[in-house]
């Protein structure tokens, strides 16, 4: 194996982890991470990239956004809904944090903002036309 196909290799991996946790951790955004694990794969080995396109986590979250430049209200509204439960349960658990509890606000902020704004929304319809 190739160095330049071994480091791209590690780093989706690393990616792939980090998106990962970001589904947990709503200060790691997930999508980048997710996407960057794609392009890493893609050129490392198409046989990673085959597989990482047909699992379910990349069909359900990534596979409109990255055909259409977009995702469907509904994916929206269950990232915005999700991210902000979790961050809810840390700003109270962030009660004597007052720094702790204003990054969480800001990170908040971004994430409601970029989905909001910054992320098309397209018709449910589209996606199945697509797919």
């Amino acid at each position: 194996m190739k160095l330049k196909n071994l480091l791209f290799l590690i780093l989706g991996c690393i990616c792939m982890v980090l998106g990962c946790i970001g589904i947990a951790l709503p200060i790691l955004p997930t999508v980048p991470f997710f996407l960057a694990t794609v392009f890493f794969f893609a050129n490392s080995s198409q046989k990673l990239h085959d597989w990482f396109v047909g699992t379910k986590m990349y069909k359900k979250h990534l596979e409109s956004f990255v055909k259409k430049k977009g995702m469907t209200l509904r994916t929206k509204a269950t990232i915005i809904f999700s991210v902000t439960l979790l961050m809810g349960i840390g700003f109270a658990a962030m009660g004597r944090v007052p720094v702790g509890r204003v990054i969480l606000a800001v990170v908040w902020i971004c994430h409601i903002v970029y989905f909001v704004f910054g992320v098309k929304t397209i018709k449910e319809e589209d996606v199945e036309s697509v797919m």
